[in-house]
């Protein structure tokens, strides 16, 4: 397999864990905050409201990862057969059963798509509700029964042995160096699959025994992009320069880490800074003993002081500064030296297609334009739809106007005309929409970038 298939087939898989994850981002945040304000522990403690803890943990997230898991690959038959195959692999644990639940509801889900695949056309007419409802039922109680005896307990071991390393490397003070292979892999836009697909299951095991966990902030943290960003802003020069305000916002405060990956793409050297950061942050958080109660989705300062228990929050804080300043300091360094070497071509290019964009724009209502355009990214969501915003408001200056949707690359809609994504996601894109013109860029807040689509647009 080539290594642009390999890197394919981890965000085909990264992409599926987080399918299963992001729409139940809001639960997660709901048990979070209740765990956080109500154990004995907590803000507010509330023997009573504290009850809701260990359910929500055990049956309710779990479950809610099943059903969109099966409703993703066989729409509403596929949920709930996911969710009576999951309570199998649940009950027949006595830890948190998130991975078994995200590797056996996608396949119970796939078994039922496959046997209505089987008897499609087959059935006699009146006999259609019968077949339905038996087939789930049965197939769903050999599930079951195969989630509680082999599946459950086997996931239960693999659990307990990544737990142990996961605790082996704290106790003997060498989690920092997780930040070598973690920080290379977000910028590849492999962010969701590390942080919902490795270190969330870790968290929330550890967080049920201690009430916190580290391995919550060693994606999630922050800082190690925002000193990226803040050294582009200081030292930079054209785009990188004029746009790092602006992703500096989106990055911090909104959670969307995938806006600093191209300024590190662009100039890999800064891969060192980004792991020098990381490393730093995570030994801040070891030396501390500091960690939050439950994955902080987006990745967004707000939600990782939502997420911090009563007495950490200070020393959360000062791990997300230590992160940025050690990023920041390496970074500059490199940026410093990259920005010698070229000449400012960037700013001016920009000021003018600003002012060539008002000029474009007409006083009255923009012309409506008739053309199906969606943004795609890995997941769908954050940096799609900021991506989608962006690109609506190039089009409007160029005095247009129509709507630009925002996709998953595994959803994008078959009537869609125009696909635009990153650069390393448009052979995926290509192939899940072979019928549409597929444009990529690199930097999602460099408005050049969007002009090559746009002039294809309006022609």
């Amino acid at each position: 397999m080539s290594k642009g298939n390999t890197k394919a087939t981890v965000q085909r898989i990264g992409r599926s864990l987080s399918g299963m994850v992001m729409p139940n981002i809001g639960a997660f945040v709901a048990w979070g905050l209740i765990t956080a304000l109500f154990i004995s522990t907590g803000w507010l403690p509330n023997e009573k409201l504290a009850t809701l803890v260990s359910p929500m943990l055990t049956y309710l997230l779990p479950l809610l990862i099943a059903y969109t898991a099966g409703k993703n690959i066989a729409g509403l038959r596929g949920s709930v057969i996911a969710c009576i195959a999951s309570i199998g692999v649940i009950v027949g644990t006595d830890i948190p059963m998130f991975l078994g639940v995200m590797l056996f509801a996608p396949l119970a889900a796939w078994i039922i798509k496959q046997f209505d695949k089987l008897i499609d056309g087959k059935v006699k007419a009146g006999f259609e509700m019968l077949v339905d409802n038996f087939s789930l039922g049965i197939i769903g109680t050999l599930l079951a029964i195969v989630g509680y005896y082999l599946v459950g307990p086997f996931v239960a071991a693999i659990t307990a042995f990544l737990t142990a390393g996961a605790t082996w490397i704290y106790n003997a003070k060498l989690l920092p160096l997780i930040s070598v292979f973690v920080e290379p892999a977000k910028v590849l836009f492999l962010n969701n699959a590390i942080n919902h697909g490795i270190m969330g299951p870790i968290g929330i095991q550890q967080a049920a025994e201690t009430g916190k966990s580290i391995m919550f902030l060693i994606e999630t943290n922050p800082g190690p992009g925002m000193g990226i960003i803040l050294a582009y802003w200081l030292f930079g020069k054209g785009q990188a320069k004029s746009t790092a305000p602006g992703a500096a916002i989106i990055h911090f405060l909104g959670g969307i880490h995938e806006i600093y990956f191209p300024y590190v793409l662009m100039n890999p050297a800064l891969l060192l800074a980004v792991i020098g950061g990381g490393a730093v942050g995570v030994l801040t958080n070891v030396i501390t003993g500091a960690g939050l109660v439950a994955t902080p989705s987006p990745g967004s300062i707000f939600a990782l002081i939502a997420m911090a228990p009563k007495g950490d929050t200070f020393w959360v804080l000062l791990s997300v500064l230590t992160s940025c300043a050690v990023s920041f300091g390496i970074g500059s360094i490199f940026v410093k030296r990259n920005a010698k070497r070229q000449p400012d071509d960037g700013s001016l290019a920009y000021a003018q297609q600003q002012m060539q964009s008002m000029k474009a724009t007409s006083k009255g209502q923009l012309k409506p334009l008739a053309a199906k355009i969606v943004f795609a990214c890995d997941a769908g969501m954050g940096s799609s739809a900021m991506g989608a915003t962006t690109l609506r408001k190039q089009i409007n200056k160029a005095g247009y106007d129509t709507k630009v949707l925002h996709s998953s690359i595994e959803d994008i809609p078959d009537d869609t005309e125009y696909v635009i994504t990153q650069t390393s996601l448009a052979n995926r894109a290509r192939a899940k929409a072979p019928n549409a013109k597929v444009f990529t860029i690199d930097n999602f807040m460099n408005a050049q970038e969007y002009d090559a689509f746009i002039e294809e647009l309006l022609k």
